[in-house]
């Protein structure tokens, strides 16, 4: 397998550690955050922006491109690395979350799913086999099970069928996956239950190769329940591959999922917040739309050298996101991937310098400590 990983550091205070994943793209210094470009794009933002922003991975996903532009046209453009002009690694969702989240009239069979496309409510069958198959030909470096997510709040038996259906569905993506080019990662479903989670986690690990994922977390749940199931789950993980908390990406989840054995996050929620005017700051969460900006000249954060913060005020920014101009949008989603990029750069410096626990305490007492 053109994959492997290797730990660089387990901090002496934490047990938190910092790893290296090696892909067919390149390299991941873990922990890392991976930028989410749905559609085969980081929403407003060049490949070239995203690079320099520090991003080392991407997330897209495989149930919108199979709607859009479908993924014969990207296999046809030689994969996802050249549709999209990004030569580092790329993640791909199964699309499972998606079809939970968006499809119409949802009917879950032992085959697979039966749902209606959330674009045009097209009719639409889709087995783990086609999953797979559909990640194949997109290309991606990494690319995920197909599984059932459950929402917060489900019975415990409504929760375990799901998680079993993950399981069944996990051995057929796996037998059917043959790519050497591509890391098939599973995932650890079993809702907000302590048993189901580590029966799932017992019934992924054997599929697990060179990563293993947790998903159904941030989907209803109030935090200290996510905190409860990664604190549950983190004894059992396999010690020799990264951990991928799965739609996860705010400063406060991510320090705390380091916290508790996670190697790899990912989320739209930086880019969508600052289609919206927020923004991740070095002083905390700041909302650019209140007034007390309209004559802030400052730059957005002090701290940040990303081009926004080194060319714009708080003032135009506002202005731009009041006036619904694209540039307001591109500049805050530039910044606020920046800052979690630096984020983790400054989780792995703390880790390496045995001091997690400590940047931990501060970190939780400071202004940017927030969701």
């Amino acid at each position: 397998m053109n994959f492997s990983y290797k730990v660089l550091h387990e901090c002496s205070q934490s047990g938190a550690r910092v790893g290296e994943l090696t892909t067919p793209h390149g390299k991941i210094i873990t922990p890392v955050f991976m930028p989410v470009g749905t559609r085969a794009t980081v929403k407003s933002l060049s490949p070239e922006e995203v690079e320099r922003s520090g991003a080392q991975i991407l997330l897209a996903n495989t149930y919108h491109l199979h709607l859009r532009p479908g993924e014969s046209i990207v296999e046809k453009a030689g994969g996802l690395h050249k549709f999209m002009g990004w030569n580092k690694p790329i993640l791909t969702d199964s699309g499972g979350f998606q079809v939970f989240s968006l499809a119409k009239l949802r009917k879950i069979t032992a085959d697979g799913v039966d749902f209606n496309s959330h674009i045009d409510g097209a009719k639409m069958h889709i087995t783990p086999e086609k999953a797979i198959a559909i990640e194949n030909a997109l290309g991606a470096d990494i690319i995920m099970a197909f599984d059932v997510c459950s929402t917060a709040g489900v019975s415990k038996t409504e929760a375990e069928d799901a998680m079993n259906i993950t399981a069944e569905w996990l051995k057929r993506c796996y037998d059917y996956h043959k790519n050497e080019n591509q890391m098939l990662f599973p995932i650890i479903q079993g809702n907000m239950f302590d048993d189901l989670r580590l029966r799932s986690l017992e019934l992924t690990a054997p599929y697990a190769k060179c990563g293993i994922a947790i998903g159904g977390l941030s989907v209803g749940e109030d935090k200290d329940t996510m905190y409860r199931i990664l604190d549950v789950l983190k004894p059992g993980l396999p010690t020799n591959m990264p951990h991928y908390l799965m739609g996860v990406g705010s400063p406060d989840c991510l320090v705390e999922g380091v916290l508790r054995g996670v190697d790899m996050f990912d989320c739209v929620l930086p880019t969508r917040t600052a289609r919206n005017g927020t923004a991740y700051t070095s002083h905390g969460k700041i909302n650019i739309r209140n007034s007390k900006h309209t004559e802030d000249f400052s730059a957005l954060d002090d701290d940040c050298d990303c081009y926004c913060c080194k060319n714009f005020s708080k003032s135009y920014l506002r202005h731009l996101i009041q006036s619904d101009e694209i540039l307001g949008g591109r500049m805050l989603s530039l910044h606020n991937i920046t800052y979690l990029a630096r984020l983790m750069e400054r989780i792995r410096s703390a880790i390496m310098e045995d001091r997690f626990l400590d940047f931990v305490k501060e970190f939780r007492q400071s202004p940017e400590y927030v969701s």
